[in-house]
């Protein structure tokens, strides 16, 4: 098995407007801009939380903390390399089978996560759709690639907390980094 190593990025970007000086005949004051928070809206961090586990755990190679964070029932996962979609309530086991063929096969190693906070959460009652970013970098025949992307998660509210029911890969083509 691949293993990977996690880092959170922490917090946003916030862009503030720059401020001017006001013009000799302007009658208001420049003012301070409003200070935004950063903080996630509860919902949207409670829906984050199988999507933590699962990231962090296949990072760390806690594979039994990473699969704990799927839903009971019918599974989604689409990702780049082939067969590109697994489905059932073994996805999450095929993709992690294959992931490991796919990249003992292409010399794949060091492969390494990085996310940051969603860039868009929906929460609906008993349902989430998330879009995370993401920076995979790993090591191709042992030149160091990037590929910057993003992962759509949809989660569940289960008995036990949100569960992961499915989610995408999306990615520019893995380059060297810049």
């Amino acid at each position: 098995m691949i293993k990977f190593t996690a880092a959170l990025l922490a917090g946003a970007m916030v862009a503030t407007p720059a401020m001017a000086a006001p013009a000799a005949s302007a009658a208001k004051p420049v003012t301070k801009p409003a200070t935004t928070s950063t903080a996630l809206p509860p919902v949207v961090a409670e829906a984050m939380r199988p999507i933590r586990q699962f990231l962090d755990g296949i990072n760390a190679g806690n594979i039994d903390n990473a699969l704990a964070a799927y839903a009971h029932g019918d599974i989604t996962i689409t990702d780049e390399f082939a067969p590109h979609v697994w489905m059932g309530p073994d996805a999450p086991h095929a993709w992690l089978d294959d992931y490991a063929r796919d990249s003992a096969a292409k010399g794949l190693t060091e492969g390494h996560v990085r996310y940051g906070r969603p860039a868009r959460g929906e929460v609906e009652t008993d349902s989430a759709y998330l879009i995370v970013p993401t920076l995979y970098t790993f090591k191709l025949n042992g030149a160091p690639m990037a590929e910057e992307g993003q992962m759509t998660f949809v989660v569940n509210r289960e008995a036990t907390g949100w569960k992961i029911k499915g989610w995408t890969w999306s990615g520019v083509k893995p380059h060297t980094p810049k």
